[in-house]
């Protein structure tokens, strides 16, 4: 029995969803990924819109496990404040719960 638990990547989605983390990176650090106020590229929730439009596709692409992958890969970048903002802001994608 192996411990090793196989990438959840889709193999001809690598290069996508390294630019998603890229981007979320980028994103969390620059933007926040959310907002006290809606308007200037967040939702009516304080959500940062392309968050979740990566969120989603995230989900479309590996569902739930792949959405997890790329959290703690973003989240290790980003550290724990912006993490739990991240983990909000994906609030309501599939079953992803904050």
């Amino acid at each position: 029995m192996s411990i090793f638990k196989p990438s959840p990547v889709p193999r001809h989605a690598r290069a996508e969803v390294q630019q998603f983390v890229d981007e979320l990176i980028r994103i969390g650090t620059t933007d926040d990924f959310l907002s006290e106020h809606p308007g200037y590229g967040f939702n009516g929730q304080c959500r940062h819109i392309r968050t979740r439009q990566i969120g989603q596709r995230l989900l479309d692409l590996g569902g739930l496990d792949l959405m997890q992958w790329v959290f703690i890969k973003v989240k290790r970048k980003v550290g724990k404040q912006l993490g739990a903002h991240l983990e909000y802001a994906w609030a309501e994608i599939g079953n992803w719960q904050a």
